[in-house]
């Protein structure tokens, strides 16, 4: 899984999804970035639980020569942030509709905070043999909850294709936030059924965010049909911190 960075000298560019969600969801997204000529890695996280999750995209980093552009979409930007801490070469942090909590946070805790989140009427569960469970958003609920900005067409493909998460993750309690060491970019959609738009207000407020772009009646999912959007914020983080922007 190794990869070098472009003969610019530029990062590469780790996308990582969040619950409900895949690698493919990031298809517009690499798209740009390939045609940008830019470096790109979608990984695919196990959605295990928080610690096990940033552990494992750890390791993927450590795979990956050179400096590291970070984008977390959802449950993502946590692990984003968790595998972060503490790696120099981690030059910024994109929040794609994304958690970025303080330590001893969970995205249930933080969620409760704010009207709006209406993700648990969505959900069903599964009991796995260790005795957590497995959530997964029920199909026909899940263009209205998690892509309404989306065709019906395509969120019928993600819903069938979402990857579970297992329930305990989604209240694990965050680690020391790369947030507080590492430059950050915030993009979310107004309308948001996941992640209240004003929990990712204060989020992004409270990490100090370089630039916050709010779209106007975007889902949780707006980095689909927006990945436009998406990748002009990843292409001024890119250029921000290549002048050496840090802090």
């Amino acid at each position: 899984m190794t990869s070098t960075p472009t003969s610019t000298g530029a990062p590469t560019i780790v996308l990582v999804h969040g619950a409900f969600a895949e690698s493919s969801s990031w298809n517009g997204v690499i798209d740009l970035l390939l045609q940008d000529g830019q470096s790109v890695l979608a990984v695919g996280v196990p959605l295990r639980g928080v610690k096990s999750d940033a552990a494992y995209l750890a390791s993927v980093l450590d795979a990956i020569e050179g400096d590291l552009v970070l984008v977390g979409h959802s449950y993502g930007g946590t692990i984003i942030s968790n595998a972060g801490t503490g790696n120099a070469r981690v030059k910024a942090l994109v929040f794609v509709g994304g958690y970025a909590p303080e330590e001893g946070e969970s995205a249930v805790e933080l969620t409760g905070r704010y009207e709006g989140g209406t993700l648990g009427e969505t959900l069903v569960a599964f009991d796995l043999p260790d005795g957590n469970k497995d959530l997964y958003i029920v199909q026909e609920k899940y263009h209205a909850q998690f892509a309404a900005d989306s065709s019906a067409r395509d969120a019928a493909v993600m819903a069938v294709t979402q990857r579970p998460i297992v329930e305990a993750a989604l209240n694990e309690k965050s680690a020391a936030p790369a947030w507080k060491e590492v430059p950050s970019w915030f993009l979310f959609g107004s309308e948001d059924r996941n992640i209240p738009a004003e929990l990712h207000r204060f989020m992004a407020k409270r990490a100090e965010s370089r630039h916050t772009v709010e779209l106007t009646g975007g889902s949780h999912t707006v980095g689909i049909p927006e990945a436009g959007a998406v990748v002009d914020l990843i292409r001024e983080a890119i250029a921000e911190v290549g002048q050496g922007a840090r802090g």
